[in-house]
């Protein structure tokens, strides 16, 4: 499955929500410096979605707030 996700980092809590379009907004209290935050973003999904951090992979936007993430089914 692939989501699109907005990231939020240096925010007071992490949390996820969606819009109405279909985008997940993902607030994380990491800043984005040395993977930080993707490390951040990819343990929240992976507890979202309850699968293993390594089965969340980030296709798109590494190093951008805009991101496309694959969530591959066990």
């Amino acid at each position: 499955m692939k989501i699109t996700v907005k990231v939020k980092p240096n925010s007071s809590q992490s949390k996820i929500t969606q819009n109405s379009e279909g985008i997940w907004i993902i607030n994380l209290k990491s800043p984005p410096v040395d993977g930080k935050a993707n490390e951040e973003l990819i343990s929240l999904l992976a507890k979202q979605f309850k699968v293993k951090k390594s089965q969340v992979i980030i296709k798109l936007g590494l190093s951008s707030k805009n991101k496309v993430i694959e969530i591959i089914d066990s």
